[in-house]
């Protein structure tokens, strides 16, 4: 009989049908780090969406043999040392539907300047109009014409796409920082940051786009072009981009993910108040649909590994 310890259940705020094997079932609203080795004890099957599964924990739980993410980022699950000792992880892909409706509710407002314009109506300033409505500086952009840089081509950069598409804008994808070749079909990194009028950052946080845009790169983004993350924090550099919206190097950012979480300790981008920047509390993936399609996952992942037939595997 398979022993499942969900170790942050309340990630999942939606029912979970039951695997289709022999269980035993505990689960956790939260975790802390203290909490951990006692709650996995004897387990064979760890269910994580946040809390950090390290080689030290393989070593104190002998029993786990499985570490099913249910996220797609499992940048807080130790892969290597999973592999290691024989213990295979997977994650959920292509489950949060509202990730690219997130991004695009981002850059419209951001573009149209819906900030700015509700607050100047909240001050009066439309009463006080010598016109019938209300016009600021510098004006709000249209998509249509537009350039939208890609940075990630994964499956939720191509939901992305299709909407720009949609939209009338042309779709530039992004390779890899630092590539000596350029695939065919694909820009070069600089060249995406230099051409954009929108650029959205959708790829993994792994060794290689941990600090990916930095102070040198927001150099390299148009003074009227919006950056926006709703991938991972750590990717963005926070303080570079909040000392170059403060410079008025960007038209704006829209960020959705901070390298802390929650940010306990602050952030550069928490202490500011500007009209053109939207900092939102790591939901872009929460919605009623998204939810149910990665908690079915979820579970067809446990049945799937139970049954000799793992899916999703990563490392």
């Amino acid at each position: 009989m398979e022993k499942i310890v969900f170790l942050d259940r309340n990630a999942i705020r939606i029912a979970l049908r039951e695997p289709n094997f022999a269980h035993e079932w505990r689960e956790y609203p939260h975790t802390a780090a203290e909490q951990i080795l006692e709650r996995l004890e004897g387990a064979t099957i760890a269910i994580t969406n946040r809390v950090p599964i390290t080689g030290a924990t393989l070593d104190a739980i002998p029993t786990l043999r499985f570490v099913a993410v249910s996220a797609t980022g499992y940048d807080h699950v130790d892969v290597a040392a999973c592999r290691a000792r024989g213990v295979a992880v997977c994650n959920v892909r292509e489950w949060a539907v509202s990730i690219p409706e997130h991004v695009f509710a981002l850059i419209l407002a951001l573009s149209r300047q819906l900030p700015a314009y509700r607050q100047a109506v909240r001050e009066g300033a439309w009463g006080r109009s010598a016109t019938y409505g209300l016009l600021m500086e510098p004006l709000p952009h249209a998509l249509f014409g537009g350039v939208l840089g890609l940075i990630g081509y994964g499956a939720l950069a191509r939901n992305v796409e299709a909407i720009g598409r949609a939209f009338g804008m042309k779709v530039l994808i992004a390779e890899r920082k630092g590539a000596e070749h350029v695939r065919e079909g694909r820009v070069s990194f600089d060249d995406v940051l230099k051409n954009s009028n929108v650029i959205s950052v959708l790829c993994p946080l792994n060794d290689e786009t941990r600090g990916m845009i930095g102070a040198p790169e927001l150099a390299l983004i148009r003074p009227d072009s919006i950056l926006i993350n709703c991938a991972r924090g750590g990717i963005v550099d926070e303080a570079a981009l909040a000392a170059a919206l403060v410079a008025g190097q960007l038209g704006g950012a829209g960020v959705d993910v901070l390298t802390q979480e929650p940010p306990v300790n602050g952030n550069p981008l928490l202490e500011l108040n500007l009209p053109n920047l939207i900092v939102t509390p790591h939901i872009a993936w929460a919605s009623w649909e998204s939810l149910e399609t990665m908690a079915e996952q979820l579970i067809g992942n446990l049945e799937a590994y139970v049954a000799g037939e793992a899916r999703n595997l990563v490392g």
